[in-house]
């Protein structure tokens, strides 16, 4: 049976769980997901929906089409459930990377057709998404430019992944809509019960820990230097999100040391690979943008066909007021590998106050300071100095997305990832192998949290 579609229920299960993958994704993406969460929960308590309707390159389409399409789809699966006698009474949504801001914004709609009023919003949990976009932290003009060059080759969503868009009548980008106090899509997401999200600390070439995670600092940028405090029971996968990391001790301290020349004669290693790489990047680079500008074309006409409900289904009646007050795999690898080639800056010393007050800053930390040598960091931590992590160079309304995300409240889980270089796919273990197995234990860690 197809993962997209719900198994046969009894009729006394009363709650639907709807899982939402990500970009360039498709349901078997969610495989492991959906047939852990039949497995865990029987069959009389809980239906299970994996919506199929952005697959694959439809998802260029942006945030608030895919969220169009997921909302239509879960009313279509509560009308057939009620019509065979289900009587739902509550539901949970489950996004995966660009999944859960389209989970998001489905969530806006609902509400605001009055779906909440008679089913209760339980557990919304995301993993590996981009809450505040993909934007890299940076200042000048390499912020500029990548944000150009990057959110030119995804069409809509990643214009508005990049927070260079401009949402229809409000002027501002999607993201920062989606994140108003005064929106349908806050006030729909503050009905849930539970909120929690899950983000990589290393290795996710995609979506970095900053914006998985809402956070205006990264206690990880360098997991070597610093001791990392796990969750009973979860070692070495699941940190603690409320005291992710402490100073070493004494004796770690010296290893880190000893790594450190090890590691320069890896870097060295490289070199004949970065060699080959610099023949071979500009082939893949070329094939990457045409392929980028015929997905865009085309995305460009559904999205024309979307509006004018010319697209099979009329999804004008999600055409609401949205303030309460007023080569797929090839292009993914290269986006991935360009995205994380881009390095990260810091707010300067005086420019604390346009960070978010729901978090800790450390304006003391500026670009220069953060760059001190390992003697002087490692010397820091033998004398007892606090860990403090400079505040990243974020944009206003990146930091207004922070308050307000905050402000809703969400469970804040990190995940080290040690086995597999790719972990944004293995934290939902999108395929079924061994080196994925520390994604297993993040959905177990996952599932026992999940209120029925």
């Amino acid at each position: 049976m197809s993962t997209s579609t719900s198994t046969a229920t009894c009729v006394t299960a009363d709650h639907l769980c709807v899982l939402v993958h990500g970009l360039w994704g498709n349901p078997e993406h969610l495989k492991y997901v959906s047939a852990t969460l039949r497995d865990t929960f029987p069959q009389d308590k809980l239906h299970v929906l994996v919506a199929k309707r952005n697959a694959g390159s439809f998802t260029y389409d942006g945030i608030d089409t895919g969220g169009e399409r997921v909302a239509e789809e879960v009313e279509r699966k509560l009308e057939e459930l009620a019509d065979t006698g289900h009587d739902i009474k509550k539901i949970s949504l489950v996004g995966y990377s660009l999944g859960g801001l389209i989970a998001r914004y489905a969530i806006g709609l609902l509400f605001h057709r009055g779906t909440f009023e008679n089913i209760q919003p339980v557990n919304f949990t995301t993993f590996a998404t981009p809450h505040l976009g993909v934007r890299t932290p940076l200042k000048g003009y390499h912020s500029h430019l990548w944000n150009v060059l990057g959110a030119r080759t995804l069409s809509m969503s990643g214009r508005q992944l990049f927070g260079v868009d401009e949402f229809r009548d409000t002027g501002r980008p999607l993201l920062a809509v989606l994140a108003d106090p005064d929106s349908i899509f806050i006030r729909g997401l503050a009905q849930f019960r539970h909120r929690s999200l899950y983000a990589n600390v290393v290795n996710d070439r995609t979506v970095t820990f900053y914006t998985a995670g809402i956070s205006q600092t990264d206690p990880f940028v360098d997991p070597d230097r610093v001791k990392i405090n796990y969750i009973a029971g979860y070692e070495n996968v699941i940190v603690d999100g409320e005291h992710p990391v402490s100073p070493k001790d004494p004796e770690e301290l010296a290893a880190f040391t000893q790594r450190l020349t090890q590691g320069t004669r890896t870097i060295l290693g490289r070199a004949s690979v970065l060699a080959v790489l610099t023949l071979f990047v500009p082939i893949g680079l070329s094939a990457f943008l045409i392929n980028s500008t015929i997905q865009s074309i085309r995305s460009h006409q559904r999205i024309r066909l979307h509006a004018e409900g010319r697209s099979g289904i009329d999804y004008g009646r999600y055409r609401i007021p949205l303030m309460i007050n007023a080569a797929r795999r090839e292009a993914e690898d290269m986006f991935e590998n360009a995205n994380n080639a881009q390095g990260q800056d810091y707010l300067s010393a005086g420019n604390e106050e346009v960070a978010s007050p729901t978090q800790p800053t450390s304006p003391r930390w500026t670009r220069s300071s953060s760059s001190r040598s390992d003697v002087n960091f490692l010397q820091d931590q033998k004398e007892g100095m606090a860990l403090e992590f400079p505040t990243l160079a974020l944009t206003q309304d990146q930091f207004k997305m922070i308050e307000a995300l905050d402000t809703v409240g969400f469970r804040k889980h990190p995940v080290y990832i040690h086995k597999h270089r790719h972990s944004h796919a293995a934290i939902v273990v999108r395929i079924d192998k061994s080196s994925f197995d520390e994604g297993r234990v993040v959905i177990k860690h996952w599932l026992e949290r999940f209120l029925l």
